[in-house]
């Protein structure tokens, strides 16, 4: 029994007409030689006539060594060992559910490769006594894992092999797992010429603020006028793209009933660090720029007391 190599699932063999993720190894007259990357590397064989549904010009521009495909079982001769398997028949859709699924069983795979090297037990122990009993319950053992990490009730279904074994698991999922906030951002330019003019703008700024709650808070920074940062961090990023988009939304209604007007300079999106130590290199170039200019008769004490916020 290996230490650290093992098959994703329980079973040894994939299910005829199921999905699976393939590395293509090699390319010959009569098709293409996989190996299943999600059953040990298992040999598998895409048939030329299973390659495409259109008319084979060039095998090369269809499938390439080293390359990743999602294909469908055709075929398995448990005896001899043998997997037919086809491209053709696999849709966009098939695609995506397939990939996703290789994605939680490969970051399954790390964290049982993980604690097999740190405690010296088989992987496929692991898989048998951890993964395999947490798939059936939880539909995917690393749903199991993340939920873990908020209600350890998890583990009553799971018989560790040691101590050594728990410990390493579960400190290694609370390493791996645990959601890690995400910034996201949006520039816009706010501009308004009419009669309220710079209140406007701020009027209109605070608008974005109108609806934060504790875990979901838009802030609003002045880069140099007219142009603004808006910024949330939060867990899923999705949500806070959507929050943020929300707040752009709000923020043209307000100032365009003023007589004003909004730009997106930046769709709203997640940034890295990189990216916020550009917005600040920005904004420190922004303030040399204007250091000679003294003061702003429009601006009130509480916005000289914090001069980078609405």
């Amino acid at each position: 029994m290996s230490l650290t190599n093992c098959r994703f699932y329980e079973e040894k063999y994939p299910e005829i007409d199921s999905f699976v993720m393939v590395n293509v190894k090699q390319i010959a007259d009569m098709g293409a030689y996989v190996k299943l990357l999600e059953y040990d590397n298992i040999d598998g064989m895409i048939l030329l006539s299973e390659l495409s549904r259109r008319r084979i010009r060039s095998i090369q521009k269809l499938i390439r060594v080293g390359r990743n495909e999602v294909v469908v079982v055709l075929r398995v001769d448990k005896e001899k060992g043998y997997i037919d398997l086809s491209k053709r028949r696999v849709s966009p859709e098939d695609i995506v559910k397939c990939e996703e699924r290789y994605n939680k069983s490969k970051m399954v795979h790390s964290i049982m490769r993980h604690v097999a090297e740190k405690t010296q037990v088989p992987i496929e122990e692991l898989y048998e006594s951890i993964a395999w009993p947490l798939n059936k319950k939880y539909g995917h053992s690393i749903d199991a894992f993340k939920l873990s990490i908020t209600n350890p009730d998890v583990w009553n279904d799971v018989t560790f092999s040691s101590d050594a074994v728990a410990e390493e698991l579960k400190s290694y999922i609370g390493k791996r797992l645990t959601p890690q906030p995400t910034k996201v951002r949006a520039d816009v330019e706010v501009t308004c010429f009419g009669y309220e003019g710079i209140d406007a703008v701020k009027t209109a700024l605070r608008t974005a603020e109108a609806k934060n709650t504790e875990d979901n808070q838009v802030k609003v920074k002045l880069v140099s006028p007219p142009l603004y940062v808006l910024t949330s961090t939060c867990l899923d990023k999705n949500i806070g793209i959507t929050r943020l988009e929300e707040a752009i939304v709000d923020i043209r209604k307000n100032i365009e009933e003023a007589g004003g007007s909004l730009i997106v300079k930046m769709e709203p999106k997640a940034v890295t660090e990189s990216d916020d130590a550009e917005l600040q290199a920005l904004m420190e170039k922004r303030e040399r720029e204007n250091a000679e200019i003294s003061g702003d008769e429009d601006v009130s004490e509480s916005d000289d007391e914090n001069p980078d916020t609405i």
